[in-house]
């Protein structure tokens, strides 16, 4: 592929991002510097992570990327379950976002899984 931009994981990431930032909206205002902020910090760098590793050199590089934004979803997942316990996500809002955040899992763990057998 010529660009990070083609693969499906990224674009899923980019919409995962877009529904944590439109729930985080709705977070008490004292939370901006708080849990707000970390969660759109962890969301974002899952597709950001993605990006500078498809623009590394090899795929070893990418996929130390990879890992890193699986890590960063590993982060976001938690913490939106945190939200969800203190009622700042309803039940609903909370399993359409994690379900979101598994889709992107699975296509990050397919790729990690592609670059891993290439090494051998």
């Amino acid at each position: 592929m010529k660009s990070y931009r083609e693969f499906v994981a990224w674009q899923k990431a980019m919409e995962f991002v877009t529904s944590v930032y439109k729930q985080t909206q709705m977070f008490p205002k004292e939370e901006l510097f708080g849990l707000t902020s970390q969660l759109r910090r962890a969301a974002v760098s899952v597709p950001s992570n993605f990006a500078e590793g498809f623009g590394r050199n090899g795929n070893n590089q990418f996929l130390q990327f990879i890992r890193i934004a699986i890590g960063s979803l590993y982060e976001c997942q938690t913490q939106l379950e945190i939200a969800m316990n203190i009622e700042y996500l309803r039940e609903e809002q909370f399993q359409t976002i994690y379900k979101n955040s598994r889709e992107v899992e699975a296509l990050l763990r397919g790729l990690e899984k592609k670059l891993e057998s290439n090494k051998k």
